[in-house]
């Protein structure tokens, strides 16, 4: 599905790994680029960049693959492809339904005066009522973010999304991302389950 799989990295311990293992790795990240507090798009912009003006290289789409979410399958990267090839838009983005009991359409929040209201400051009784009635709504995985890489650029808000924007509705089992120890050993324990 790639032409190329690059790795951005600061590190030349982990650069050495991703080359045996078949990965490109033709530039270092820049220290300050390099930080717990860095955020995703700079690490992106700084990467695309790069081999546009180092290499000429500037693709259709660019897709990240965050190696917190080792629960992706190539069967979700090619998916992802192909829907963005086939409905022509400037992102897909995996995501999981969000479960019934957690919609936010049911979410409440205290108001200044200490009582409950709906998160978007309706009262209450304008809830939702009926399950059967609620909106589906998402939230977003780390697994899948394919996107035409123009949009790092935007002169007013540069973003990883675009305007037309479609969901890539993954199976919660895959939707683990390793933030802490707890996370970790989620993944081995579903890991054991996915028979991959």
């Amino acid at each position: 599905m790639f032409d190329r799989l690059i790795l951005s990295t600061d590190d030349q311990a982990i650069a050495e790994v991703a080359r045996a293992y078949g990965c490109e790795v033709p530039f270092l990240r820049p220290a300050e680029l390099a930080l717990d507090s860095t955020p995703h798009l700079p690490v992106m912009q700084h990467a695309v960049a790069w081999l546009r003006d180092k290499q000429g290289y500037l693709p259709d789409y660019v897709m990240i693959l965050q190696p917190t979410s080792p629960l992706r399958q190539s069967f979700h990267i090619r998916e992802a492809v192909e829907l963005a090839f086939r409905k022509n838009v400037d992102s897909v983005l995996a995501v999981v339904e969000i479960p019934e009991a957690f919609n936010p359409a049911r979410s409440m929040r205290l108001n200044s005066g200490g009582t409950l209201e709906l998160f978007h400051g309706a009262p209450l009784r304008r809830r939702i009522a009926r399950r059967q009635d609620l909106p589906l709504s998402y939230w977003n995985t780390t697994l899948i973010y394919l996107f035409r890489p123009k949009f790092l650029f935007d002169p007013v808000e540069p973003n990883f999304f675009g305007e037309k924007v479609l969901p890539y509705v993954i199976d919660a089992r895959y939707a683990i991302d390793i933030n802490d120890p707890e996370d970790w050993k989620r993944a081995e324990e579903a890991l054991k389950h996915l028979n991959i």
